[in-house]
């Protein structure tokens, strides 16, 4: 990456409105790319068509239109990335890292040898062929056994051995649907995209991701991983949290100072009354990586759906 211009990317998932969560990681994308006089894309990742809530799409890119970002280039649509991920599937199973799965998900959780971070470590079940009597129903890659270690830019040096604390992951699903471990490197690939900022509940994704990227030959870029919002139970705020109990609603240069200060920002006070794009090109003219803590204190407020602070 040395010398290369930054290309930052949000890429949220039209699963509901724009929530304070998602704003956060909008929020650091940006600042981090602008800051870097890089540039920002925009994806819509509606990979998984089943968890689409229709009209999110919609109302997301009001709500980041209304809170002043400015994207460059047109939105990306996975859900129109078929071919392209079809095609990477197939270079790796020309590479022999794949192989057909039978197993259900209820037969891995009685079979898996010991949990992993994301659930049951697959234990290789179908790994040397199917058994005779059961159809293939999704399509897992070969992982190595060995350590994936990279450098995130907030929490440091990271190391997982796929083989022992996730296993052979799908690629694509029982339904048929692409899985976003494979459909996310394939268009962050595509669209040049080489500084990765998002949540820290895709820490645990990166080194699969990490490992499709080597194994399809394509550019490594540099990840950001920043501190989850977190419900006041402790629980990481997330679509299904309802706004109608929150006590208010704020503006849109209110949440986005918010945002930056969740980030470690020391925002002026008075950049709470001012119009979002100040608030932002604050934030691409200030933003410090370094200040981002790695745990953040809970949320004493329920913020009110970023939609409706118009």
């Amino acid at each position: 990456m040395t010398g290369a211009a930054i290309v930052g990317r949000f890429a949220p998932s039209p699963t509901g409105p724009l929530h304070f969560g998602s704003l956060v990681a909008a929020v650091g994308s940006y600042c981090l790319a602008r800051r870097a006089g890089g540039r920002w894309l925009l994806r819509m990742d509606d990979l998984d068509r089943p968890r689409v809530v229709p009209g999110a799409a919609d109302d997301i890119l009001r709500t980041l239109e209304v809170l002043g970002f400015a994207w460059d280039g047109p939105v990306l649509w996975q859900s129109g990335r078929g071919e392209a991920y079809a095609a990477a599937l197939e270079q790796l199973r020309q590479q022999g890292l794949l192989y057909p799965c039978a197993c259900s998900r209820r037969e891995i959780l009685a079979s898996a040898p010991h949990p992993g971070e994301e659930g049951p470590v697959y234990p290789g079940t179908c790994r040397w062929g199917l058994p005779a009597d059961r159809a293939p129903r999704a399509v897992r890659i070969r992982v190595p056994d060995r350590e994936i270690v990279f450098t995130d830019g907030v929490f440091g040096c990271q190391a997982q051995n796929l083989a022992r604390e996730v296993g052979d992951f799908v690629l694509r699903r029982a339904d048929g649907l692409y899985a976003y471990q494979l459909a996310v490197v394939v268009d962050d690939a595509a669209s040049g995209v080489n500084q990765v900022v998002r949540g820290a509940d895709l820490l645990g994704s990166t080194s699969r991701q990490i490992f499709l990227l080597e194994s399809l030959g394509l550019p490594v870029p540099a990840y950001l991983h920043l501190p989850l919002v977190l419900n006041a139970d402790g629980s990481k705020l997330s679509k299904r949290d309802g706004d109608d109990d929150s006590p208010r609603v704020w503006s849109g240069g209110e949440l986005l100072c918010k945002a930056l200060r969740w980030l470690g920002q020391p925002v002026p006070a008075e950049l709470a009354q001012a119009r979002p794009a100040e608030v932002l090109a604050w934030g691409a003219a200030a933003f410090e990586a370094g200040a981002i803590p790695l745990i953040t204190e809970i949320a004493e407020i329920a913020v009110d759906s970023v939609g409706k602070s118009r």
